[in-house]
């Protein structure tokens, strides 16, 4: 099973050869094998990749993104068709019912929420994770009174600071900005992997967004980023510490799985409730006490 996440951050050609992922420079060659590769970040314009690696990536499914010269996610290559009953799925997406997706939002923006209070409660806010508990409780089908957004301002106040939005330039936004893109990708990943559209959501519908349907299964998920930005400094490898969540254990089904496995458990739970019209088959990333 694949496993590994790689990050190619100096000026290097990658190759194809018998399996295998070959990085070439100057001074030295290394090999890995792709059948252990979940993902690829090129973080940096100094990086060649022959046509044969890209078919084989594609042939494996790897997710490959790729970052610009200030190493924020700009793009990704995923294969073009992520499974044999692709036309099916997507005939079956086209058509799924308004009243299951309304359902089926209702649980996602509930368990975010309630994944964020209890976020609040371990990192010591009683009294506003609370307050996001009964947010959660009066989340209605759709969310039409916005609860989300209600909780999220209560929500980023205290994990960070007092009026902090998202709309400002700093270090915590940025380090957001970038963990939800990696995120993103992974599910982009999984739903193509499914023979899904990532462009038709659920809940997001804007017609700039060519990830709408992505954009609405990370919401309970983005805690994990959130926590990681807690910890970030000016002076740490911030980016490299947050690659690296794809590899560690999260909550799902009541077992331990590795985050990029809990997301292809996650994200194919959330299919199998869209055609059966039953929103308990959604099998959801927790939020694991401390």
């Amino acid at each position: 099973m694949a496993f590994r996440a790689l990050v190619i951050d100096s000026h290097c050609k990658l190759e194809y050869s018998l399996g295998y992922l070959v990085f070439r420079t100057a001074e030295e060659t290394k090999r890995v094998i792709l059948d252990e590769v979940r993902t690829i970040v090129i973080n940096s314009p100094m990086v060649s990749m022959t046509a044969a690696l890209l078919i084989e990536l594609a042939r494996k499914k790897i997710k490959v993104i790729l970052c610009d010269e200030k190493h924020n996610p700009c793009g990704e290559f995923l294969p073009t068709y992520g499974n044999n009953l692709t036309t099916k799925r997507i005939k079956t997406q086209i058509e799924w019912k308004q009243e299951t997706k309304d359902e089926i939002w209702k649980a996602i923006t509930r368990c975010k929420i309630l994944n964020q209070a209890s976020f609040l409660l371990d990192a010591n806010h009683p009294q506003e994770g609370q307050m996001l508990m009964d947010y959660a409780d009066a989340v209605e089908p759709g969310d039409p009174t916005n609860r989300e957004g209600h909780a999220a301002k209560v929500y980023f106040n205290c994990i960070f600071y007092p009026g902090f939005t998202r709309n400002e330039d700093c270090l915590i936004n940025a380090a957001l900005n970038y963990g939800y893109s990696i995120l993103l990708s992974e599910i982009n990943r999984a739903v193509v992997s499914a023979g899904y559209l990532t462009q038709l959501g659920i809940h997001h519908k804007s017609e700039f967004n060519e990830f709408c349907l992505s954009s609405d299964l990370i919401e309970p998920i983005r805690f994990l980023v959130d926590r990681k930005a807690m910890e970030v400094k000016s002076d740490e490898d911030w980016k490299t510490k947050i690659i690296n969540l794809l590899g560690e254990e999260v909550i799902i089904r009541g077992q331990r799985q590795s985050l990029g496995n809990a997301i292809n458990i996650y994200v194919n739970s959330f299919f199998d409730a869209m055609e059966n019209n039953d929103p308990k088959k959604v099998e959801f990333i927790t939020h694991e006490r401390r």
